[in-house]
């Protein structure tokens, strides 16, 4: 239940602090005093759209906060799955708003997004205004009161489930089914770049060996040339390098006997005869290694011009990456050949989970047409008891062509108010005191289901009065017995109904209009039932009429 509502710097209420009983509450006032301004202050706190305009004029802010006890309704889950802090006694909401625009939001003093706000204002409080009748011409409005006066929660979440495994199945089905088709349309392509990258032999680290071995044998007469010199230069018979050092090698060696210090010298002059010695042999073998060939040569050119070939049709820079781009070819023509196979067993899949789906809808229709004569005969009994004895009132069922999130049932409500006339649909023939009347059974009817901690009416009493208007009162009051009611109106008959009331009056102050709330006493409630009855005059024959309203 709402146990509180507080108001600060909003449009022109400079600070309400409200305190609400469990039972059934009426608030009254004159025209323009402010009651819909209250009602847009609790409206914003649960998470409705903000307008800076909101902010009073002169202020930086407006804060709205509302407390309630959700002990008994089982919304700790809620809480736990949104990350809040669970206080079920003194459940705080708080919306902060600035002239400048920005909005902030509080959950139990942890700041809370707004989405997360105002799905738990639709499980605390349903605000039921006059707009609000234009709900009954909405089939997913009708659809929703069926299910609920059925109790088809358990059937719903089956269904759902059953729903959103269908939908990802049949996505997943109509993408491979996309990608099939774009696959088919590319496989003559496919293929014959394969086969080209295939017949071409493709090694890791080819291109850069051949491009090594073309240099070798575009200059073979050159290297071998080279190679003939640096053998003569190092091993000449007259004037090669070796004979110089193996001479002074020799001499080194001699003057060893009586110059002790040139050993080192000997040394060095040995090893690197040595080593020349080693590389003199080696370019002996390699300066005959090296021959000219013509046809190498031009198989080598050939190799790399295809190679070439492929890295620029490609637009690729490495061998390695047409070895990829090859199995890449390889995969996509291994799914193209393997991709009837899976859209079959997907599509066996799918039907499977389609008709598991359409169970699920029969048994969810089957109970809502099961409902449907109740609702409609606990409505037409409900109608004639505010007035309307010749109400008649049908539910029809249409089949849809294919599931939808709420199953395979289109709802209509047909409704004549008259003994002969034509049963049409709510909308199209029902007047605004019709309606209201309709609504308020339908919302009464619902209450002991939807187990929400309270209801607001605001000013639903639209095209009533008199005895009507005392019974819709009597209705509301029945409904206080199962959770909180608050009504907004202007009839007497439903406010003397109220267990507590409020009134709402403007007050001039030399700088101000400022609207403000008071909770009356039984001796100020008379007086408001009568000015009600009668206007600003009052009379001893409206203040006699207030009493016996209020069975004072």
């Amino acid at each position: 239940m709402l146990k509180s509502l507080f108001i600060q710097n909003y449009v022109l209420i400079d600070s309400l602090d409200i305190r609400f009983s469990d039972s059934f509450t009426v608030i009254t006032g004159e025209t323009g005093a402010g009651k819909s301004i209250i009602l847009g202050a609790l409206s914003l706190v649960l998470g409705q759209r903000a307008d800076t305009r909101s902010v009073k004029s002169g202020e930086d802010k407006c804060v709205i906060e509302a407390v309630f006890d959700i002990s008994p309704y089982q919304l700790e889950p809620f809480f736990r799955e949104n990350e809040l802090e669970y206080e079920p006694e003194t459940c705080i909401l708080r919306r902060e708003l600035f002239a400048s625009g920005k909005t902030r939001t509080f959950v139990n003093d942890s700041p809370a997004a707004l989405t997360v706000v105002k799905e738990l204002g639709n499980r605390l409080i349903d605000i039921h205004s006059q707009h609000q009748n234009l709900l009954l011409a909405d089939t997913k409005f009708q659809l929703r009161v069926v299910d609920v006066m059925a109790q088809n929660e358990p059937l719903l979440l089956a269904y759902r489930k059953e729903y959103a495994r269908y939908q990802s199945v049949k996505k997943e089905l109509a993408g491979m089914q996309e990608r099939a088709a774009r696959s088919r349309q590319d496989e003559e392509y496919i293929r014959f770049q394969l086969q080209q990258l295939e017949e071409s032999k493709l090694l890791e680290g080819e291109l850069e060996a051949l491009e090594e071995e073309q240099d070798v044998l575009s200059h073979a007469e050159e290297i071998k040339a080279a190679l003939y010199k640096i053998a003569g230069l190092l091993n000449g018979d007259e004037r090669g390098g070796l004979l110089y050092i193996r001479e002074a090698l020799a001499t080194a060696e001699a003057l060893e006997r009586y110059y002790p210090d040139v050993k080192e010298t000997a040394e060095r002059l040995r090893t690197a005869y040595i080593d020349l010695h080693d590389l003199a042999a080696e370019i002996d073998v390699r300066k005959e290694d090296i021959d000219s060939n013509p046809e190498r040569l031009q198989w080598v050119n050939e190799r790399l011009d295809t190679l070439y070939s492929l890295l620029q049709k490609h637009r690729l820079s490495t061998v390695g990456e047409l070895i990829a781009l090859r199995e890449t070819y390889r995969r996509q023509l291994s799914e193209i050949d393997s991709s009837d196979e899976q859209l079959k067993a997907l599509s066996a899949q799918q039907e499977a989970s389609r008709q598991a789906l359409l169970k699920q809808a029969s048994l969810l229709s089957g109970q809502r047409r099961k409902a449907a004569a109740h609702i409609s005969s606990q409505l037409i009994n409900s109608l004639a008891h505010l007035g309307m004895p010749h109400t008649r009132f049908r539910i029809d069922f249409a089949g849809k062509a294919e599931p939808e999130s709420d199953g395979m049932d289109d709802v209509r409500f047909l409704f004549s108010a008259n003994k002969n006339g034509e049963l049409e649909r709510v909308a199209q023939t029902a007047s605004g005191g019709e309606i209201s009347r309709l609504m308020l059974c339908i919302k009464a009817m619902i209450a002991g289901f939807t187990a929400l901690p309270a209801i607001i009416f605001d000013e639903v009493d639209m095209g009533v009065s008199g005895d009507i208007a005392d019974k819709m009162g009597g209705i509301m009051r029945e409904l206080a017995a199962k959770m909180q009611v608050i009504a907004i109106t202007h009839l007497p008959q439903i406010a003397s109904k109220g267990k507590e009331h409020y009134f709402v009056y403007k007050q001039d102050t030399t700088e101000h209009t400022l609207t403000q709330i008071r909770r009356l006493t039984p001796a100020e409630r008379i007086k408001e039932v009568a000015r009600m009855l009668s206007g600003a005059t009052l009379t001893e024959a409206s203040i006699a009429n207030a009493r016996e309203l209020l069975q004072l």
